[in-house]
């Protein structure tokens, strides 16, 4: 299936007869060979099911050996000074992040363009999603359900088929209609075809990749804005809901708890940021502040990560709203990363629990969701996943400023990188071609960590994890 993805890029760069040709060719071929090698032991083992532990460990695996290959098209291109920029580069999309090494992407072949916006779209779904259709074939369906555990997000998994292989394509499909809509839209606007496809695919991905330098600034578009915006929030919330609301059930959305506290949480942030601009820049119209902080609130929430501005201006007030919704982000189930509106619902409702039983300390006051009372056990799941995104972002802020790295800079690329966000404060505000290799390999780290909810990585460094 990479290879088929590959083959678009050669395509594309087939099309715009540019230099960037033969390291696509080359990288095709390559993943042609893995993908054959793969194929033929999965067929010889034929397991008949996965563990936990197998699940996680296959999950990591596929995503570093994708981005180990998917970088080699930059790196034999030459569009990139070293591997580390590469890896760096290639994570960030399969991860949604939206990070770059590029100075400027405008110099860039349409072709690595191409295969940058693919690149997230793949990992907006999931890699590990779309290949299990296939997976059942090899590993039975019980193997695709741990790895489809290992890999999606959020507290809870509703699966609303009975078979893992059906509810991925279900999904896809979901994913694909997405896309497809939203370049349509894009195209009827001032985008060329090339440029919104490009962005169809790197906004329903939650990504963030552009192919200008100034991101969706340069279009200087209202139309183009609320667009993006209002995809952005589709993206950043739950592909099965969404899927329900395309078979006309819209009332599982709307009556999502998760749904209307991430509504909320929306709309308080627009309001406070359209205020604070308004207080601060008043020789913008209503309806261009209203819509300015409708754009940057959805784009950081959802983790996609466009710029219509240069946020690092906005004093830091807003620094700090943007790095709270940088910490909490979408909900669960969707393409975003971060904490996940889920779990902060179970987090607060855990607090105000806490405080209810100092004035009745005998009382029984569960933690529910949906009306569903939350077992004690994924309560204390939670807890662990904050204090562990908490402590994982903590040690990358150690590791930065210990690189050299500022502290507010340190801070906004740490959260940014560990929820799969993009950008960051002062100096990387644009880009990351600065910072060191050492750097580099620690935002990858960071963002892989995140990407696949902490623990399926973190659990792989224990020595008890390879133990018998």
């Amino acid at each position: 299936m990479e290879s088929g993805f590959l083959f678009l890029a050669i395509v594309i760069a087939f099309l715009y007869r540019e230099e960037d040709l033969m390291p696509l060719i080359y990288t095709t071929l390559f993943m042609l060979g893995v993908g054959l090698v793969g194929w033929l032991s999965g067929f010889r083992t034929r397991l008949a099911r996965l563990s936990r532990r197998e699940g996680m460990l296959i999950v990591t695996l596929i995503w570093v050996v994708l981005s180990s290959i998917g970088m080699l098209p930059f790196w034999l291109g030459g569009y990139v000074g070293s591997i580390s920029d590469a890896f760096f580069e290639t994570m960030s999309g399969y991860t949604t992040t939206g990070a770059t090494i590029f100075p400027s992407v405008e110099h860039l072949p349409h072709g690595i363009l191409f295969w940058r916006s693919l690149l997230q779209w793949q990992g907006g779904i999931g890699i590990v999603v779309f290949t299990l259709a296939l997976l059942p074939v090899i590993t039975g369906d019980r193997g695709a359900s741990t790895i489809y555990n290992a890999e999606t997000t959020g507290i809870m998994h509703d699966r609303f088929l009975p078979r893992i292989s059906t509810v991925s394509k279900r999904l896809a499909l979901v994913y694909v209609v997405m896309t497809t809509l939203l370049f349509f839209l894009l195209w009827i606007g001032p985008m060329n075809s090339f440029d919104a496809v490009c962005h169809a695919l790197t906004c329903i991905s939650t990504g963030g990749y552009s192919t200008k330098d100034s991101s969706v600034a340069y279009y200087n578009s209202a139309y183009v804005e609320y667009v993006l915006s209002a995809f952005m929030f589709i993206a950043s919330l739950s592909l099965t809901l969404i899927y329900f609301c395309f078979v006309g059930k819209p009332t599982k959305l709307l009556r999502d708890e998760e749904f209307r506290w991430y509504s909320i949480l929306v709309l308080a942030a627009i309001l406070i940021t359209s205020l604070w601009l308004w207080a601060h820049w008043q020789n913008d119209s209503v309806e261009e502040t209203i819509r300015t902080a409708l754009f940057q609130v959805t784009s950081l929430i959802s983790t996609t990560g466009y710029l219509t501005s240069d946020i690092t201006q906005w004093q830091p007030f807003f620094w700090v709203i943007m790095l709270l919704l940088m910490f909490i982000c979408g909900c669960s189930g969707s393409t975003s990363g971060g904490l996940k509106v889920s779990r902060f619902m179970v987090l607060v409702k855990n607090l105000r629990n806490e405080f209810k039983k100092r004035i009745h300390p005998n009382a029984v006051v569960p933690v529910k969701a949906n009306g569903i009372v939350i077992p004690g056990a994924l309560v204390s799941q939670v807890l662990a996943f904050f204090f562990a995104y908490l402590g994982l972002i903590c040690v990358g802020v150690l590791l930065l400023t210990f690189d050299g790295i500022p502290f507010i800079e340190s801070i906004s690329a740490s959260v940014s990188a560990t929820g799969n966000v993009g950008p960051a404060l002062g100096s990387l505000r644009s880009n990351f071609a600065e910072i060191s290799p050492f750097s580099k390999w620690v935002l990858s780290f960071l963002m892989l960590a995140g990407r696949l909810e902490i623990f399926t990585v973190l659990s792989i460094l224990r020595p008890a994890f390879w133990k018998e």
